[in-house]
């Protein structure tokens, strides 16, 4: 993206992220510590976006720059040279999780190498305050300011406009707009905030302030608690007193203001409305434009939801097929020409009936051509994007849009999974390299075949990754396709056969005699399968399948078995309900489970027909525990914990030993062990000392070196982790909304 010519490079993503060489510093404070600590190089195994894209920016006074956000996987900028995008928040720690959703970024006009984030993830009671980070190097570096205040990167409404400001009169004055808290205020360059009046009350429910734009000397800022009747926009003219937009449209397609853009040469600023925030739930919606210096609104709105537009006559070009009420929608994106007075546009958001589209007019909205009916989508570098249909969708959720100011044909557009992107208008691809958004729930790496990984994964389902450095070219696995992957299994002694468990529409569970390759469905599924498909296992041959069932909503139910393949199913009454099953990787009579809620070991020794309590006593009511076997043989159990650290057995769960070598372990995974070795190697998140991170035992877990640092962390970790069996010390880490970050030694 963001290139200076049009070319299949520039347009389509799917190379590796930067190789960051690093060397990390020895632990201290612990006579087990290893003395010696590892150089490794971080990559980011490369699929593709696959999340939602809440805003894209092009600075307008540098060529070439521009900065994206998410809503759980922190801000990106554009490399021009490179062509992609480089992550600028990896160094958040473990503590620091709920700070990679960005709500807001703001670049200084006047200062190219100045930017500032706002982040916070959930503005729920559970979740920690927000922060603004301010930097002087294009976000190379930051200082961090902690606010008093919540804000919402993953809430409703994380796609409406910029919530953050540098005021265009001054470049040391920021707004902030808050969800729940008003709006706040800087006057030194974002390192000290304060709370100044604004004529709306907030609620401790509501979206509060939605976007500010800088028009002209003046800030506008747009309020999503409106009932639609009262005012939701709102500006200053001198940086003190804010009052009503005078004469501004009300009604339910304007009652909330999603985005704002002003187009410098007219004066007209272009507004985006919906009658709820988004990105779901909208069905009504409008766009506007005002006249700054007279006050004139206009009516500009492309195609009205349902049908027509406002006054019964269509603007758009579109041919409208299927209309009537079912074509709901509203409006999201809006972005102005920089280069041509008069031409903007905006993008529809959560229709379904008819696909979203972008408008686009050149005559200040007096006319406008659907850009959707003329589009050839090119996803050959992120083929998952069919979603396994035939052909990709122009998108969903398309509220992040943008102009670039430099190049009039070049448009950008944010869907749920992808940034899509044309340097004709004509011919759109993903322009999304780089940026890494996958919330990751499962990892395998075979011991054998193609494919060093497997991967279960938030709303893109199942993946095989026949190579790190490029999206995988099957896309998500099919037949069936899940959303969210819940389960993810190999038999250990034939690890041709995987089977997988999920969220879908045509079958919960599938499975696969070529490593993951290709897929079948299972014959039959439990009918809890549908809304409550949890983890499965295979035992060591592939010969007995055990499933398990989560509701949403925390219900837990009895385990399923099938020794056919999924042709038939019964249930396992002596099974903990909601454990996660595991197999022993060398004898197939064996399965085991962790009852959270009691504290006891389970295990099998009829191929999971029935369980037996062994070890009790251990560990209970945790958030986070997690039961691993040792590959090759027979018994040996580890146990993590989130809060009592990491317990190990060798005889399958008769009892256990406490380890002393680490305070807390969230994850745990083997690989191939060390030159000299006589037990894989093991690695971990967790924490020997202060800092949770990810760790590598080359000696049964006596003792531990730190192999991430702390520019590599990437928020919360806590998922699941994978070692290669085949590569001494690489491993895959699982994040949530940095995708798949795997390291090894150089």
């Amino acid at each position: 993206m963001l290139t200076s010519r049009l070319s299949r490079r520039a347009v389509l993503a799917g190379t590796a992220a930067a190789a960051a060489l690093t060397t990390v510093p020895s632990l201290q404070g612990r006579a087990e510590a290893a003395s010696v600590t590892p150089t490794y190089r971080w990559r980011t195994a490369v699929i593709g976006g696959t999340g939602f894209v809440t805003g894209v920016l092009f600075h307008p006074s540098v060529r070439g720059l521009a900065y994206a956000r998410t809503d759980i996987g922190g801000a990106y900028r554009w490399d021009d040279r490179s062509a992609r995008w480089i992550p600028l928040n990896d160094d958040l720690g473990w503590d620091d999780w709920n700070l990679l959703g960005v709500e807001a970024i703001a670049v200084d006009p006047a200062h190219p190498n100045r930017v500032y984030v706002s982040l916070g993830t959930y503005a729920q009671s559970w979740a920690g305050n927000g922060a603004v980070l301010r930097s002087e190097d294009r976000g190379a570096t930051w200082a961090r300011t902690d606010l008093t205040v919540k804000l919402g990167g993953n809430e409703d409404g994380r796609g409406a406009g910029e919530r953050l400001l540098v005021d265009p009169r001054d470049s040391d004055t920021l707004w902030l707009g808050s969800r729940h808290d008003g709006l706040l205020k800087s006057t030194d360059r974002g390192a000290t905030w304060k709370a100044v009046s604004f004529p709306a009350t907030p609620s401790a429910t509501g979206q509060g302030i939605t976007l500010l734009v800088a028009a002209g000397r003046s800030v506008y800022a747009g309020w999503g608690d409106s009932d639609g009747t009262a005012a939701n926009l709102y500006r200053t003219a001198d940086g003190t007193t804010w009052e009503a937009v005078p004469a501004q449209p009300s009604g339910a397609a304007a009652k909330v203001p999603i985005r704002a853009a002003y187009d410098c040469h007219t004066r007209e600023l272009y507004v985006t409305y919906a009658d709820a925030p988004g990105p779901n739930g909208q069905s009504d919606g409008s766009v506007h434009k005002l006249a700054t210096a007279s006050g004139k609104w206009t009516d500009v709105t492309p195609v009205k939801p349902g049908g027509t537009t406002a006054g019964g006559t269509s603007r758009s070009s579109e041919a409208e097929s299927g209309g009537g009420s079912s074509d709901t929608f509203g409006y999201g994106g809006v972005a102005v020409d920089a280069r041509r007075p008069g031409t903007v546009v905006v993008s529809t958001n959560n229709r379904w009936a008819a696909v979203d589209t972008l408008y686009r007019s050149t005559n200040g909205g007096r006319t406008w051509t659907s850009l959707k009916e003329s589009a050839v989508l090119d996803v050959s570098e992120t083929p998952f994007l069919t979603f396994g249909a035939d052909e990709p969708k122009f998108g969903w959720w398309i509220q992040a849009l943008a102009v670039d100011p430099y190049d009039s044909k070049h448009i950008v557009y944010g869907t749920g999974a992808t940034l899509y992107g044309t340097r004709d208008l004509k011919h759109w691809a993903p322009q999304i390299r780089g940026l890494e958004e996958t919330s990751v729930r499962l990892l395998i790496s075979p011991p054998t075949g193609e494919a060093h990984l497997l991967s279960g994964l938030g709303d893109v389902g199942v993946m095989y990754h026949e190579r790190l450095t490029a999206s995988p070219s099957r896309g998500m696995a099919a037949n069936p396709v899940f959303g969210s992957a819940t389960g993810l299994a190999q038999a250990a002694a034939k690890p041709s056969y995987v089977v997988r468990t999920g969220f879908g529409d045509h079958g919960n569970g599938a499975f696969s005699n070529d490593g993951g390759k290709s897929w079948a469905p299972f014959a039959t599924q439990p009918a809890l399968a549908k809304d409550a498909p949890g983890p499965i296992a295979t035992n060591s041959d592939g010969s007995v399948l055990l499933w398990t069932f989560v509701h949403w909503d925390g219900t837990k139910y009895p385990a399923q078995r099938s020794t056919d393949n999924g042709a038939s199913w019964s249930e396992v009454s002596t099974y903990p309900k909601g454990a996660t099953p595991l197999a022993d990787p060398a004898d197939p009579t064996r399965f085991y489970a962790y009852d959270t809620d009691t504290g006891t070991l389970f295990a099998s020794t009829d191929s999971g027909l029935t369980f037996t309590g062994r070890a009790s006593g251990l560990p209970s009511g945790d958030s986070q525990f997690q039961l691993t076997a040792a590959p090759g043989r027979s018994g040996d159990l580890w146990l993590s914990t989130k809060t009592n650290g990491l317990y190990r057995s060798t005889d399958g769960g008769a009892t256990f030993t406490k380890l002393t070598s680490c305070w807390a372990s969230h994850t745990l995974a083997f690989g191939k062990a060390a030159k000299g070795a006589d037990y894989p190697a093991i690695y971990q998140v967790g924490a020997t000392e202060a800092i949770t991170g990810v760790y590598r035992s080359d000696d049964g877990a006596k003792t531990w070196v730190r192999v991430n640092d702390d520019r590599h962390q990437w928020g919360w970790i806590g998922a699941t982790i994978a070692a290669d069996p085949r590569l001494y010390g690489r491993v895959y880490i699982a994040t949530n909304g940095r995708g798949i970050q795997y390291g090894e030694p150089v």
